[in-house]
């Protein structure tokens, strides 16, 4: 795989595309960052050393404008509220569905693309019966209309590279933590203490159960399989750990960050056998059978992810 020279990353200004989009300054990569800043946030991008469309991926003539004279397109936008699909399904679908669609279709008519990058998600899997799931686990039966708006993106990405010969990967992430982390249950965590440093409300039962890989070990996994020769036109893979963390450790460990003791837990009870909310798959491990037959590994376990963020955001962030 030759060195890219000039990249266009979507939604660069959010957690997951601002470390992306470092790693590819570093690797002396020009760098067209395209976010809307509806969650993105103008202080995690470098300055001086992107060029930047603000705009929105429903605007397909911008999109294409945006991609010209780049060979690579790394597709991180995307609305990643599972919760929000419960009451605002549509919200998914032009969010996630439409705009991949304007992205894939920037690669077909645009001359010097070659590659595609799409940063999917474990949700696309549901509720399974195998752990670790590996990347052939089928039939896919997501519970949430996120999980099956990034389904729709990754059968869109696959369809359009075979069609049109260009590569592409799909990475389903298992939940990504680390610095500049925006949402997700460390970071409610965090917060509600931060209010109340005596009682934390836990959605659902506290027995979920789910992987979680620090954004050091995601970012050099992406790259690690995009430097992989043999792969397919249209390569999926789980990025992730093999190990795990329930709610309820994710508590004590956010607690023991935040120097706190004797803090009442008070659960929800949650939805459907005790998920948070509606569509919150309860147990999720990703087996990696790729990236261990590339020789990778995370350096850190699902539990010292957890605990080195939120280390992080009580020092940086409180």
């Amino acid at each position: 795989m030759s060195s890219t020279e000039r990249a266009l990353v979507t939604g660069g200004a959010g957690f997951i595309g601002s470390h992306l989009v470092d790693e590819l300054l570093d690797r002396g990569t020009e760098v067209v960052v395209y976010d809307n800043f509806s969650s993105g946030r103008r202080d995690f991008l470098p300055k001086g050393e992107i060029d930047l469309v603000e705009a929105d991926l429903r605007e397909a003539d911008r999109v294409r404008a945006a991609s010209e004279g780049c060979d690579l397109v790394v597709h991180c936008a995307a609305d990643p509220d599972v919760r929000v699909g419960h009451k605002h399904a549509q919200r998914h679908f032009e969010e996630n569905v439409a705009t991949t669609q304007n992205v894939v279709e920037a690669c077909r008519t645009t001359d010097a693309v070659d590659e595609l990058l799409f940063m999917s998600t474990s949700t696309v899997y549901g509720e399974v019966e195998q752990f670790p799931t590996p990347e052939d686990y089928g039939p896919m039966k997501p519970i949430s209309t996120y999980g099956a708006s990034k389904l729709a993106g990754e059968a869109i990405v696959s369809g359009h590279a075979h069609t049109f010969d260009f590569d592409a990967i799909v990475y389903r992430f298992a939940n990504i933590l680390g610095p500049r982390l925006t949402h997700g249950v460390v970071y409610d965590f965090v917060h509600k203490l931060e209010d109340d440093p005596t009682t934390l409300e836990i959605l659902g039962d506290g027995s979920q159960e789910k992987s979680y890989c620090h954004i050091d070990d995601m970012v050099d996994a992406v790259f690690a399989l995009q430097a992989w020769e043999g792969r397919e036109r249209a390569e999926i893979v789980n990025v992730g750990t093999e190990s795990w963390t329930s709610v309820t450790d994710i508590a004590d460990l956010v607690c023991e960050a935040m120097g706190l003791e004797d803090v009442d837990y008070e659960y929800t009870g949650g939805v459907e056998g005790g998920g948070g909310w509606k569509g919150d798959v309860k147990k999720m491990r990703l087996a990696i059978p790729t990236l261990e037959k590339l020789g990778w590994e995370p350096e850190l376990t699902s539990d010292e992810a957890v605990r080195t963020t939120a280390e992080w955001m009580a020092e940086e962030v409180i």
